[in-house]
């Protein structure tokens, strides 16, 4: 069974911190889009939502704050976090050069049991059969693995903040562009594989920008 984003099921039955538990929650709310840049965070209301009190809900919003996708006014209280095109534009340009420095060093180091997995998210993305919001989490997975393919864990920390804080611009594709977008993370993997590291530094650097420009002319 499928759970509701906007009715998951209380956060007790799990066994992390409260506080970290409505955090994960609430960023996978605003990373997929479900709860949009200016949307207000009411604690009382999430505190329902999610079978928690407001205490937690209060720290996943000060969390979130600090990583840059929650905003707090003393007059407005808690939104989600917008970002302007500049802002955008920015962040992208910073991405494309880490994705294409770790795409260089996916290849040099080439992994396989991390490779066999983004080969496995390759083909489900590639096959044209999930839907756009399974794309979006398919393309999400496919750049999270080749992130950990790269081995530098600084470099992965830096690009999920960037993925997070840019994940309102980059929203579902068309089939057209979906198609184009797989193509380019199949050359990548190619690549990777066969170690050509200029090569796939190139290709990735170049898959960024490129969706980068097709989000921020939407």
């Amino acid at each position: 069974m499928t759970q509701d984003s906007r009715n998951p099921m209380p956060l007790g039955a799990a066994h992390l911190p409260l506080g970290e538990m409505v955090r994960q929650a609430l960023q996978q709310e605003i990373t997929s889009g479900a709860l949009r840049p200016g949307e207000r965070l009411v604690e009382e209301e999430l505190a329902k939502r999610y079978g928690v009190s407001r205490s937690p809900v209060r720290e996943a919003i000060r969390a979130l704050a600090s990583e840059g996708l929650v905003e707090v006014n003393a007059r407005r209280g808690a939104m989600v976090a917008g970002i302007s095109p500049d802002e955008a534009r920015e962040f992208v340009e910073v991405r494309a050069l880490l994705e294409g420095y770790n795409a260089r060093l996916a290849a040099r180091y080439r992994r396989p049991e991390v490779l066999k997995r983004a080969e496995a998210i390759l083909r489900e993305g590639s096959a044209g059969h999930a839907s756009p919001e399974r794309l979006l989490e398919l393309n999400a997975r496919f750049h999270d693995t080749l992130a950990e393919a790269g081995g530098n864990r600084t470099l992965r920390e830096m690009m999920d903040g960037l993925r997070k804080r840019t994940a309102s611009v980059f929203t579902a594709e068309g089939e057209e562009a979906s198609r184009a977008t797989w193509r380019e993370h199949a050359a990548i993997l190619e690549a990777v594989l066969a170690g050509e590291e200029a090569r796939a530094a190139e290709l990735a650097e170049a898959h960024v920008r490129r969706a980068g420009a097709n989000a921020l002319s939407r």
